[in-house]
């Protein structure tokens, strides 16, 4: 990937690889695959919200960074909803747990779930970034 790229041009990239985790979540579901679906789902969130940081020329070497960017100049701003603060969070606790407890239970719902919320996110933060452009 060319480092050369315009902020506009990395968000639109990163929104994409959000894009492209969805549908991997999506298709993980439809196989039955749930942690994979909710790692997934967790991804295409937090790939959406590098891509705002991407239209500031920020970026977090840890994901807690990049969520606690995401609250304090999206959330509490009012730019976006608390609702996707609330989906950020939720997502990165849950795929936490589906890929590191080993006898973590997750039913089918919460992975539906997860995948409505990781696509709400993005066609937010899509709609964002088209109205900056």
């Amino acid at each position: 990937m060319p480092r050369d790229l315009s902020p506009i041009e990395l968000a639109k990239y990163r929104l994409e690889k959000a894009k492209e985790d969805l549908l991997t979540a999506k298709m993980s579901l439809e196989g039955g695959m749930l942690r994979g679906s909710v790692n997934r789902s967790y991804y295409a969130v937090f790939h959406a919200a590098r891509a705002l940081l991407a239209l500031e020329g920020a970026d977090y070497k840890k994901h807690v960074g990049v969520i606690a960017h995401f609250h304090r100049e999206y959330v509490k701003t009012g730019l976006f909803d608390k609702t996707h603060g609330e989906t950020i969070s939720n997502a990165f606790v849950i795929r936490n747990e589906a890929d590191y407890d080993d006898f973590y239970v997750l039913p089918k719902e919460d992975a539906v779930e997860q995948l409505i919320n990781a696509e709400r996110f993005t066609d937010a933060v899509e709609n964002y970034i088209k109205s900056q452009v």
